[in-house]
């Protein structure tokens, strides 16, 4: 009888510890992050914008139910994001999630909202087969909405939803001024850059006048990829905004490269003067680097043609950032046709340099004549940690305050026009947009957005060292076969020979 009724009370017991996880694990949430770039940890940039929100955001989850596990982990990553969102902001974040493919009704107003389906392969009954699944959401708040149409794993995650909820609360966005009148690449020709810049800021193009102060009214503007002079009294305006205490962003040209004449010479615009008037130098070189980007080649064999990839030392793959918020959690910047970057200011100027070429690079001077078929050698890059882009601040000996980034090198962040467009790397993008944030903003989405380990990409090794390597890969297995097959082998002969001895029981 004793023992039923330990057992009894054993069992009431767990059953009460099961009720109460329950009801905690409802009422709370908690979860254990062990990743190197504290993935599924909210940001403190996250909980600033939470924690200012005056009204509710209703977030309008659209899922497809009973999805290959790939996707379902995008769900769950997603409502387990949500239960913070809504713990942090107290209460601030509403949510639901919507079965599309349950109804009609459903799926019209998925897609009515901005939500589009993907086609993905499943797996049934031995048959692959397509199906429309949904993984998109709708955020309100009052009468303003936000779409995310496809929500994506990883950090990029908490970034959308982050910065739809920075979007949607944000009263008055500050603007940041695009300089055009000089050649550079209109706003349609910079998709991905204002996609990014449009959650924060006004983004608008200004012409300079001779009779107006075209940038007052504006923190930041951007000076991208001219190509035409700058005239004088243009440059007194740039003065004047920088002494009122404006900021640039500055990607210049100081030379250029034409693949289909296959060579590449100077720029002037006039702003290079202007630069070392301020101790910055833009030289008018080339750099090289041996970590570089590939171009297609178009090869001939016979009566068949055909293109190969082949790496172009004119396109520097910058891996080297410094510590710093405009290049943290950068991996790889690619510029094409860069030039050299220098300071030789006084000490009341701070130079931070912010990406720099690897260990193996070195610059060439203009004109230049591109040989592809070119065997290159260590001699040819005999120089490190060549500037490509720096952040610029304090006073100049003639009293005007700076507050710069400079980068040599103006296509980087440009995806073009028409036929030319072409889609950027994240990294690429980001490296402009976190300048425009350094400068501009303090609500420390600038970390937010490159949070995470994009990339991995294996060392650069020497030749002798690849090669080493390769036969060590080879060799090594092989080697290991023998001599578990020898040891084996030794000890079946031995066991052998204690079999053979008198009196042996096994």
């Amino acid at each position: 009888m004793k023992n039923k009724r330990t057992f009894i009370t054993q069992l009431l017991i767990i059953l009460g510890v099961v009720v109460l996880i329950n009801f905690l694990s409802g009422t709370f949430f908690l979860r254990l992050d062990f990743t190197q770039d504290n993935r599924y940890t909210l940001s403190e940039a996250t909980k600033d914008i939470l924690r200012n929100l005056e009204e509710p955001v209703t977030v309008t989850a659209y899922f497809t139910e009973d999805l290959p596990a790939v996707y379902g982990a995008v769900k769950r990553d997603f409502k387990d994001l949500l239960i913070e969102f809504s713990q942090v902001s107290r209460g601030n974040v509403v949510y639901e999630f919507v079965n599309p493919n349950e109804n009609e009704q459903s799926e019209m107003e998925a897609m009515q909202q901005g939500v589009q389906p993907l086609l993905i392969n499943i797996r049934e009954k031995d048959q692959v087969k397509q199906q429309k699944a949904y993984l998109g959401a709708l955020l309100q708040y009052g009468d303003r909405k936000e779409v995310i149409p496809f929500v994506q794993q990883s950090a990029a995650m908490e970034y959308a939803l982050a910065s739809s909820v920075k979007k949607l609360s944000v009263e008055d966005k500050p603007a940041v001024a695009f300089i055009q009148g000089h050649g550079e690449p209109s706003l349609r020709a910079l998709q991905q850059v204002k996609s990014q810049l449009d959650v924060l800021y006004h983004v608008t193009a200004v012409t300079l006048s001779d009779t107006t102060e075209a940038l007052s009214g504006f923190s930041t503007a951007v000076i991208l990829k001219p190509t035409d002079q700058y005239q004088d009294w243009e440059k007194t305006q740039l003065d004047q905004f920088l002494s009122r205490g404006g900021n640039l962003v500055l990607a210049l040209n100081r030379v250029e490269g034409n693949l289909e004449t296959m060579q590449g010479f100077a720029v002037e615009t006039g702003l290079e003067e202007w630069l070392i008037q301020k101790g910055i130098v833009l030289e008018s070189d080339f750099v090289v680097d041996q970590r570089c980007a590939s171009v297609g080649v178009r090869q001939q064999q016979g009566l068949f043609s055909y293109t190969t990839q082949m790496p172009f030392h004119y396109l520097p793959m910058a891996s080297v950032f410094a510590d710093h918020p405009i290049t943290k959690g950068l991996e790889n910047v690619v510029f094409p046709f860069a030039s050299s970057l220098s300071f030789t200011g006084d000490t009341t100027v701070k130079f931070k340099p912010l990406v720099s070429s690897s260990d193996h690079a070195g610059t060439q001077p203009t004109p230049v004549y591109f040989n592809i078929q070119k065997k290159w050698s260590k001699n040819d890059f005999p120089l490190s940690g060549i500037t490509l882009g720096a952040a610029i601040t304090g006073i100049t000996s003639d009293g005007i305050p700076l507050s710069l980034v400079v980068f040599s090198d103006g296509d980087f962040a440009v995806n073009g026009e028409g036929q030319q467009a072409q889609q950027l790397a994240g990294d690429n993008v980001s490296l402009l947009v976190n300048s425009i944030d350094w400068l501009s903003d303090d609500t420390g989405l600038i970390a937010l957005r490159t949070k995470g380990i994009t990339s991995r990409p294996i060392k650069e090794l020497e030749d002798s060292t690849k090669i080493l390597l390769k036969w060590i890969n080879f060799i090594l297995p092989l080697f290991l076969i023998i001599v578990y097959g020898f040891i084996r082998r030794q000890r079946k002969n031995a066991l052998r020979v204690k079999r053979m001895e008198v009196g042996y029981v096994k």
